[in-house]
């Protein structure tokens, strides 16, 4: 999976494209996310604005890729879709992440 990068006020920003992460995709997601997050900086926002469906698996590798960035680092979320908010919701995952409505919202915040 390709994932696309930025950085923004000392913060990477990783993009994902595609509209799913899946059984299918999850072992290809965790090791694009391990390749984004081995360097850099230690605050990063996953943006799944894209992203309509996540299932078991997907949500297995997003646990995973904030567990593999290790301790003073932190992975929060954005943009998530109505269907992939219910996923993070149901499964008290929501608990455990921070979730901005938008990428760009999440720089703003961490800058002021």
């Amino acid at each position: 999976m390709d994932l696309h990068q930025t950085c923004d006020g000392g913060i990477r920003i990783v993009t994902v494209p595609e509209a799913r992460i899946d059984a299918a995709a999850a072992i290809g997601f965790k090791d694009a996310m391990r390749a984004a997050t081995a360097r850099g900086p230690d605050h990063v926002v996953l943006d799944l604005s894209n992203v309509e469906f996540v299932d078991s698996s997907g949500l297995g590798a997003i646990v995973a890729a904030m567990k593999q960035m290790g301790p003073g680092r932190r992975l929060d979320l954005a943009g998530l879709t109505p269907d992939v908010a219910k996923v993070f919701r149901l499964t008290r995952m929501d608990t455990v992440f921070v979730i901005h409505g938008r990428a760009d919202g999440a720089v703003r915040r961490d800058a002021g």
